[in-house]
């Protein structure tokens, strides 16, 4: 039976660029979020196109809270301290199943 190869933990230096990273992504993004939702409120303003826009901004004000809602959540219930953990979890799960039927991990069963 094959052993369970270790996790290779990460850097400290690893993880601030992961978060680096991760919070320039969220920031672009916010920014573009707010260009759109300016760009549908000028929309609004014009008499023609008045009620065209309003229906988005609304929508994607509901959505846009809710995953905010969702990250902050997920950030003070410390979500991302370990974000290898649920992984390493389901293949332990995984080995220790097939260690009950008996199967070397990667073998194709008949």
């Amino acid at each position: 039976m094959s052993q369970r190869p270790e996790p290779i933990p990460l850097s400290r230096r690893s993880w601030r660029t992961i978060h680096v990273v991760f919070t320039l992504v969220c920031v672009g993004a916010g920014c573009m979020f707010f260009f759109k939702l300016h760009e549908f409120l000028r929309t609004i303003k014009k008499d023609e196109l008045a009620g065209f826009a309003f229906d988005p901004i609304l929508t994607y004000g509901f959505v846009a809270v809710g995953f905010f809602l969702m990250l902050v959540w997920a950030f003070l219930t410390g979500q991302f301290k370990d974000v290898e953990k649920t992984k390493h979890e389901m293949l332990d799960r995984v080995w220790r199943q097939e260690r009950e039927e008996g199967l070397d991990f990667g073998e194709e069963t008949p």
